[in-house]
């Protein structure tokens, strides 16, 4: 199938009450796990690429990965939609350089600029997207935490307005809208009980019906990552996560993209971890980073049948 935009898949998540993972890659290792996780369970999946990812492994190293990784797809018989997406672009250079390389989804990301230089900025990106044929994410809204280069204090983060929104997608003729409900990036992003802001996302969808939402900041943190860190060497303590109870309601909702990021990082490092305790002699990257691979497929797969509602989508 080669590489898609999002249009389609989004029309028939919305449809169907279900959501597509959107899985920051950031090495080969990480774009195995996801892509062998979406072809065993026949779902759609969104590969994205951060701008740190970019600054990292070299925008071209990913994108002949990602090649590589619909390649094996192919000879394995299978038809598996796959996006390949930018995640918090910064700039309309960026975005350009991400469409013109072969993307075929961007997100712009002015959340950080008032409401009429965001808006000025995504059309921007959406006019010059369109003409290519790759869809635009956008942000309205603030999320708290730390991403890359995304940086957001708790007391700058800030709910998205609901009339806002309505009037932003309408203006900048985006493709899908990332709304702040209560997520947040990193992995602390509760300090209490967690809470998400279903009122809003209800509200918003009815402004804006049949109009896909994408939820970032949507990893679970899940503790049996966070205690193996721990307890092989790590200091991670307090890290909590959005229920994935939550995060199955919305995708039943509006939401038909949910960013998934820091459980890999956890499932990864955790697992090198225990690697590096339990076997010292281990010296071969091969050896710790093939753990590492699996526990990513592992997690993806429940993600895809347990939390996305994905599973034989493609």
């Amino acid at each position: 199938m080669g590489l898609v935009t999002t249009k389609e898949m989004f029309e028939k998540a919305y449809k169907g009450g279900y959501a597509i993972g959107a899985f920051n890659v950031n090495n080969m290792e990480i774009i195995q796990g996801i892509v062998e996780a979406a072809t065993e369970t026949n779902s759609p999946v969104i590969l994205q690429v951060s701008a740190g990812a970019r600054k990292y492994a070299n925008p071209i190293y990913l994108k002949k990965l990602v090649e590589a990784s619909l390649e094996c797809i192919k000879l394995q018989g299978k038809d598996i939609p796959v996006v390949l997406h930018l995640d918090h672009g910064p700039d309309f250079i960026t975005c350009k350089d991400c469409i013109d390389s072969g993307f075929t989804s961007v997100m712009i990301d002015g959340s950080k600029y008032d409401f009429e230089e965001n808006v000025a900025l995504t059309k921007e990106v959406v006019d010059y997207a369109h003409k290519r044929g790759v869809v635009v994410e956008a942000e309205i809204g603030k999320l708290a935490g730390i991403e890359d280069d995304v940086a957001v204090s708790s007391d700058d983060a800030m709910y998205t307005n609901p009339k806002e929104a309505e009037e932003f997608v309408k203006r900048t003729g985006c493709d899908s809208l990332a709304i702040a409900i209560g997520t947040s990036h990193g992995a602390y992003k509760f300090k209490g009980e967690p809470r998400l802001r279903f009122d809003i996302l209800e509200e918003i969808s009815k402004r804006l019906p049949n109009f896909p939402i994408v939820l970032h900041g949507a990893s679970s943190v899940p503790q049996e990552f966070v205690d193996m860190c721990n307890k092989y060497g790590g200091n991670i303590p307090g890290a909590k996560g959005v229920p994935e109870e939550m995060l199955r309601k919305a995708a039943t909702m509006a939401v038909c993209k949910i960013n998934i990021d820091s459980d890999i990082r956890l499932a990864m490092t955790a697992n090198i971890r225990e690697c590096f305790v339990n076997e010292p002699e281990v010296f071969d990257p091969r050896t710790y980073l093939g753990k590492a691979r699996e526990a990513v497929k592992n997690m993806v797969k429940h993600k895809i049948v347990n939390v996305l509602g994905s599973e034989n989508k493609a």
